[in-house]
C-alpha cells in the first residue's frame, strides 16, 4: 500500500460494524492509538489510548466507544490531533481489535466490519478487513514525522494479528 499525505493536522478515525445477529454474543472492536518516541521508534510505545480514554495532553481522544455495534455509521470515533503533539513523539501507530473474541471470531466473522481515517471531510483510506479477514486485530495506520516538530505523513497499512488486545498492544508497534 502507498498511500502517503504530508502536512497532516488533525485527524479521525472511524470504525463502523453491524451488530451481531440476534441470540449470538454481542462484537466489541476498539481502535487503539500507540505513541512512540524517536529514541524507541519500534519498541514499547510511550502510551496507548483506547476504551473510552485519551492521551495524557489530550491530543489523542476516543470519543465514542461502542461495545456492540448498535448505531448509524461511525460506531467508535479516535480523534488524532497530531499538530499539538509534543515534537518528542514522531509516531503514531493506529490499529483494531476484537477485544475479548469468542473462541475463533475474526474479522471475516463480523459483518460489514470497516475503518476510514480522513482529515477534515477528506477520506484518507477505508478499509473493510477482508485483506486480513482471518485476523483478530489490524493495524490499519501510521504517521509519523522525520524530525521532532516536523510536518506529519500518513501511511496506509493493513497487517493482521492472531492475538489478543494485550498482546497487540505490545507488538503493533513492530510493524515498519
Amino acid at each position: 500500500m502507498s498511500n502517503i499525505k504530508k502536512g497532516l493536522k488533525k485527524v479521525e478515525v472511524g470504525l463502523r460494524w453491524d451488530p451481531s445477529p440476534l441470540g449470538t454474543p454481542s462484537h466489541d472492536l476498539d481502535i487503539v492509538a500507540a505513541t512512540y518516541t524517536s529514541e524507541d521508534l519500534h519498541g514499547s510505545p510511550a502510551y496507548l489510548v483506547h476504551f473510552d480514554s485519551r492521551s495524557p495532553d489530550g491530543t489523542i481522544t476516543l470519543s465514542r466507544d461502542s461495545k456492540t455495534g448498535q448505531g448509524f455509521g461511525y460506531d467508535e470515533v479516535m480523534v488524532l490531533e497530531l499538530e499539538r503533539l509534543a515534537e518528542r513523539y514522531v509516531r503514531v501507530v493506529v490499529g483494531v481489535a476484537i477485544q475479548q473474541p469468542p473462541e475463533g471470531r475474526v474479522f471475516g466473522d463480523i459483518l460489514n466490519a470497516s475503518v476510514r481515517i480522513r482529515e477534515g471531510y477528506t477520506d484518507l483510506v477505508e478499509h473493510d478487513f477482508a485483506e486480513v479477514a482471518g485476523s483478530t486485530a489490524s493495524v490499519v495506520a501510521e504517521f509519523t514525522r522525520d524530525q521532532p516538530g516536523g510536518p506529519w505523513t500518513f501511511r496506509e497499512l493493513l497487517q493482521g494479528f492472531d492475538t489478543d488486545l494485550a498482546s497487540f498492544t505490545a507488538v503493533m508497534g513492530g510493524v515498519h
